[in-house]
């Protein structure tokens, strides 16, 4: 399938994993690129920028084919080495950038100058805009029903998806929600170019998380997530736990006084101890409402050649059918 996402970063399929905290090592970025989607590295997982080169070196080891490194944008007191990371990154050769959280512009002219395309993470079309004005090549349109940060506004996908297209003229990619060939033909259908999934590659035999966190995932349906930190305009969508579930009576009962310290035990240096030793209840882990889709764990590979077989599918044969009359 050939769409201005697969143009635009070499790739065969138009299928992008997200940046995953303690998910996005090399492992899973190799596996994603190699079954011919873009393959994300986490640059925040790593502890220094030298071990951010080391893994993108690991990667390089294990494809040939385009992958890309997350670096997500924190507001904090303590903000990691930006610049050094910018530099281990291009230093590299590493030729696709997703940022998330705050606006990546000042770091965009090195990127730029460098090669390197950037898709912007977005929850609002006003962000999105944003990014198309300081110069991104592309977003990635995060809507409601994402695992992680969805943002303030709780607009689901089935609306936010045709605002941005109405609004873009750069390339956009769906994001939550996103599960399997439907995903993608709805997406495309809505004005994305492709789409990025992220709970649902962590439901892969490649993904270097423990096994309770997959089966975890298996375990869940659409009913089962959370949303945290709403009183800190913070907001996440988790898996639900008894740490999260304290963490929602804690909210409930300070109210508009919650401090992030207040629930810092829930939600604070918790995804070692889930992701690698699989402690589920350690505390808060994003998961995406799309849980309710995930009912096995193939390997990248399959689902990405599962999802590609059941789009043309839909599109050749049933839509096609319907319009035959």
């Amino acid at each position: 399938m050939k769409t201005r996402i697969t143009e635009l970063f070499g790739i065969e399929h138009p299928i992008i994993q997200g940046g995953m905290h303690h998910v996005g090592l090399a492992e899973m970025a190799a596996a994603v690129s190699n079954a011919g989607g873009l393959g994300i590295i986490t640059a925040l997982t790593q502890p220094s920028p030298e071990a951010l080169a080391n893994e993108i070196a690991r990667c390089k080891d294990m494809t040939d084919k385009p992958f890309g490194v997350n670096i997500t944008f924190l507001p904090s007191l303590n903000a990691p080495d930006y610049p050094a990371i910018v530099k281990a990154v291009i230093d590299s050769g590493v030729k696709a950038v997703e940022t998330a959280g705050n606006n990546p512009s000042a770091v965009l002219p090195y990127l730029k100058d460098a090669g390197v395309k950037v898709i912007h993470k977005c929850t609002a079309v006003r962000h999105a805009l944003k990014a198309q004005s300081i110069g991104c090549d592309a977003v990635s349109v995060d809507g409601f029903e994402c695992g992680g940060h969805p943002g303030e506004d709780d607009v689901p996908n089935f609306i936010l998806l045709p605002r941005a297209a109405d609004e873009l003229e750069i390339p956009f990619v769906s994001s939550g929600g996103q599960a399997d060939g439907r995903s993608l033909v709805a997406s495309l259908a809505f004005g994305a170019e492709g789409m990025n999934m992220g709970t649902r590659f962590i439901a892969t035999k490649e993904a270097p998380v423990h096994e309770n966190v997959k089966q975890a995932i298996l375990a869940a349906s659409e009913l089962d997530t959370r949303l945290v930190m709403r009183p800190l305009r913070n907001t996440e969508r988790v898996l639900t736990n008894d740490a999260v579930e304290r963490l929602l009576v804690k909210e409930k009962e300070l109210g508009s006084d919650l401090k992030f310290e207040d629930i810092a035990a829930e939600v604070a240096g918790v995804y070692p101890r889930i992701m690698k030793e699989g402690d589920m209840d350690a505390g808060a882990w994003s998961c995406g409402m799309v849980a309710g889709l995930i009912n096995d764990i193939p390997t990248c590979q399959e689902l990405i050649d599962r999802i590609m077989a059941q789009a043309e599918e839909i599109i050749t044969q049933r839509m096609g059918g319907m319009l035959k009359g």
